[in-house]
């Protein structure tokens, strides 16, 4: 896939200093759905494509519950949403990005059902371009 057509995936903590802090910035593979692991209650995403056009944006996506470890941000038409809540068997697959931007697939997930506890694997691999 030629370097235009990644999309850029960044995620920035707005209530940080007098503008806000970078949480990650992950350039990957188009797809509509993102997991991020460990972000703020508030979080702004916007998604880029290569050539540094907005593809999608979500300000402000607040956490609207209980902390969870785990956030879903999925497109929706140039907009972006937010979801806090376990992954599921339907979510592997997925790519989750971590604080810092690296970007793996989600292989594995489990959790306790109070949330007290829970293991995950994420797989990562790179090719140069």
């Amino acid at each position: 896939m030629a370097f235009d057509e990644l999309h850029t995936w960044e995620v920035w903590y707005p209530g940080a200093g007098a503008t806000g802090l970078p949480i990650a910035r992950a350039r990957i593979d188009p797809v509509d759905v993102v997991w991020v692991h460990s972000v703020p209650r508030k979080v702004s995403i916007t998604v880029r494509q290569g050539d540094d056009r907005v593809v999608a944006r979500g300000e402000g996506l607040s956490r609207p519950g209980r902390y969870k470890p785990m956030a879903r941000f999925a497109l929706d038409g140039e907009q972006v949403t937010r979801e806090d809540r376990w992954p599921t068997d339907a979510d592997l697959g997925s790519i989750v990005i971590l604080p810092g931007g690296e970007a793996g697939v989600l292989t594995a997930w489990w959790n306790e059902e109070d949330g007290s506890a829970w293991r995950w694997s994420v797989e990562f691999s790179n090719r140069k371009k």
